[in-house]
């Protein structure tokens, strides 16, 4: 239930609600142009308002400015299942600092349940979906500007893809990560529920232990704790400026997770008070500082996807090759699930994401002077805040830029005849893997995760899971049931998987996605066959096929598409308007398709 809806419970209409010819008496505004006058302001709204009498709204809020509360709440994922306090808290904000905090509801998708089935193929899809339904909201009902809520992996990219095209002063609202489980001594999440059912698979753990591991994982509300999709995607968001600093990391269940949604509420408000929108905080300087944080972290790969994305909504030029560039000079300093052991509240526990940004800041490996969604630089917020002197932080996870866990980032771009449009690959092991082996060719992830599970994967093997990319899932399902199966049965570093389809951010080990172009566009990961000797080099970028260019251009001119998977609903329709992995796979029409 919103605030406007709680107050509407117990309102005492005690005041004189009948409209009048004079316009004045309706312009108590601190702006006078807020467009959400449009719909409350005047004598010929009069029908408009009283809409909004009926939901509890009186006269100050009707003369305040509007803001949006968009809200995925759900009870289909521990992510969001929490979202309404959380929404309540900003609400509070707005409501505390002069806004008119209006409530409104948009889709989410579980990664974690969906995952290695059908409906997988929904969770990219769901980006879009959310990012148009909260554009249509807040264009249709003339919103002045908006705090974006999200919990789940899509719902970060597909908020703040909305806020960068609606252009509105904007602030982004995380909604926290669950706590680590426990299990047999040691801290425990859901990759580990994940890589069990491989472990199991291979006859090498007991019904009774991947049991009370699955009982234990996940103990409560928020998203999955390791840097995975959501908590890099909340890190991005910081270096962004599109959330303040030290926003991204306090537990979802924890009292101050809750004082950082109502601060969002409040800055939401001053955001519209002084015109302060994504467009006046995002440049390409603040997209390269998000990537630099991305690879120190060892943030997920659909980072990539996504920040390439919201580049494109910000008319700002943003290439695949810029995250290799960036990454070769950055190096990864926190240590943290899926390649480590800790979690985001163990980051939280020191300081946060800011702590990791004042590191890169003062290497010079990040622009101090980039606005933030509070009106002051990253530089001028970091001073802001109570952070502890770097001197005074003991955590075995976090790194010096001078003794980093690796001298380059976690995030690397491979290019070659197999994946002419690069393909990525995060680095959980060493930056020197180089693997040659021959190709196992499978059309879709079932027929993957069976020969995996049936224990006929041999080391050497370089799984090749095409068929799966934006147009060709549709959707580019996540796949971290096969990989996590794969790492279970002991082939952590002696088997290569790639494919045109993505990872979870849970993901470790040599596992490329993204390959561009995809096998439904005829790239060449369409046209190789089984057998072919497939090369992953990390230190030359290199990902190949041995084949020459003459044999794929004939077996090119051989090759027919497939019949698209669906041929009418949602589905069909993103078959046909996805762009390539290598673009972002956008949707969005004004933003670059080729």
């Amino acid at each position: 239930m919103s605030e406007s809806q709680r107050r509407s419970a117990d309102a005492v209409d005690d005041e004189d609600a009948s409209s009048s010819d004079d316009e004045d008496e309706f312009a108590g505004s601190k702006e006078a142009d807020l467009r959400s006058r449009e719909v409350t302001e005047g004598p010929e709204r009069a029908p408009h308002r009283s809409m909004f009498r009926a939901m509890g709204f009186d006269d100050e809020d009707l003369s305040s400015p509007m803001v949006g509360v968009a809200n995925p709440a759900a009870d289909i994922t521990p992510c969001n299942v929490h979202l309404d306090d959380v929404a309540g808290s900003a609400l509070d904000g707005i409501e505390e600092t002069g806004g008119m905090p209006i409530e409104f509801g948009t889709i989410t998708i579980s990664d974690a349940i969906s995952m290695g089935t059908e409906g997988m193929k929904a969770s990219l899809i769901s980006r879009e979906v959310i990012a148009d339904s909260v554009e249509l909201v807040s264009f249709g009902e003339r919103m002045d500007g908006l705090v974006t809520v999200a919990g789940c992996d899509k719902n970060l990219p597909g908020m703040l893809m909305a806020a960068i095209r609606t252009d509105l002063p904007s602030v982004f609202l995380y909604g926290g990560s669950i706590m680590p489980g426990q299990h047999e001594g040691r801290d425990v999440t859901i990759v580990q529920v994940f890589e069990g059912v491989g472990t199991y698979a291979q006859g090498e753990m007991e019904a009774d232990d991947l049991d009370e591991l699955e009982r234990n994982a996940c103990p409560g509300a928020g998203s999955c704790g390791g840097m995975f999709t959501a908590n890099t995607m909340a890190s991005i968001s910081e270096a962004l400026g599109l959330a303040p600093l030290g926003s991204a990391s306090p537990p979802a269940e924890e009292d101050e997770r809750y004082d950082v949604a109502e601060r969002a509420g409040d800055l939401a408000v001053d955001c519209i008070e002084n015109d302060r929108r994504p467009s006046d905080i995002l440049t390409r300087k603040s997209f390269e500082n998000a990537i630099a944080l991305q690879t120190a972290i060892g943030g997920s790969t659909n980072g990539v996807l996504h920040l390439l994305a919201l580049a494109g909504e910000a008319d700002i030029d943003l290439d695949i090759e810029d995250f290799d560039e960036i990454s070769r000079r950055t190096p990864k300093i926190a240590n943290m699930q899926p390649g480590g052991d800790s979690v985001m509240n163990d980051l939280h526990e020191i300081g946060g994401v800011p702590i990791v940004i004042r590191r890169l800041l003062e290497a010079g490996l990040f622009d101090g002077d980039q606005l933030t969604v509070t009106g002051r630089t990253i530089e001028e917020e970091l001073e802001t805040l109570d952070l502890p002197d770097d001197d005074e932080i003991d955590a075995d996870f976090l790194y010096t830029v001078d003794e980093p866990k690796q001298p380059e980032g976690a995030i690397k771009i491979l290019k070659g005849n197999l994946a002419p449009e690069g393909a990525v690959l995060k680095a959980t092991g060493q930056d020197e893997f180089h693997h040659q082996g021959p190709a196992r060719i499978f059309e879709n992830e079932e027929d993957a995760m069976e020969y995996v599970q049936t224990g006929e994967i041999d080391s050497g093997d370089v799984i090749v899971i095409r068929n799966e990319g934006p147009k060709g899932g549709p959707g580019m399902r996540e796949m971290l049931g096969v990989t996590a199966a794969v790492v279970g049965a002991g082939h952590e570093d002696d088997v290569a998987l790639l494919t045109d389809g993505r990872f979870s951010g849970a993901t470790r080990g040599p596992m490329i996605g993204h390959v561009a172009p995809e096998a439904a566009s005829g790239g060449p990961i369409a046209l190789i066959e089984e057998g072919d000797e497939v090369t992953v080099d990390i230190p030359s970028r290199e990902l190949s096929v041995d084949l020459s260019d003459e044999e794929l251009e004939s077996r090119h001119d051989e090759w027919e598409p497939l019949e698209p998977p669906y041929s009418t609903g949602i589905l069909a329709k993103y078959h046909r308007d996805f762009s390539s992995a290598s673009l972002g796979a956008v949707t969005n029409p004004g933003v670059k398709h080729e």
